[in-house]
């Protein structure tokens, strides 16, 4: 349970820097671009660390109850990326192409995480 948690907060580090890098990137184009870059990112840092305290939050369980919180945890982690995304895009009317940008950077940190070791 202690490496998993580790695991998902390293993982969750990883995805805030390279938001704060795609958001930096972003920034020559404009505080529109920048925060849109932020909150994709965001949404995904967001949704992971929701995801993994959901996941790992249950204590020793048996077997069904693990994957049952598993599972649950990967449905919650989308409702709120999805969630954050569509507050983005629709309440706070930002640009979509830096906001997917964010969520791409995020989910290629997650990848890189998850190959060092």
């Amino acid at each position: 349970m202690s490496a998993g948690r580790r695991l998902a907060s390293r993982a969750t580090a990883w995805q805030a820097a390279a938001t704060a890098l795609a958001a930096l990137a972003c920034l020559p184009f404009g505080a529109p671009s920048a925060l849109a870059a932020a909150v994709g990112g965001g949404a995904i840092v967001a949704g992971g660390a929701a995801s993994a305290r959901y996941a790992f939050g249950g204590g020793v369980q048996s077997g069904n109850a693990a994957i049952g919180r598993l599972l649950a945890a990967v449905v919650l982690k989308w409702l709120v990326v999805l969630g954050i995304l569509v507050l983005g895009l629709a309440a706070l009317k930002l640009p979509a192409l830096p906001l997917v940008l964010g969520v791409v950077a995020a989910l290629a940190a997650l990848a890189l995480s998850a190959l060092r070791r």
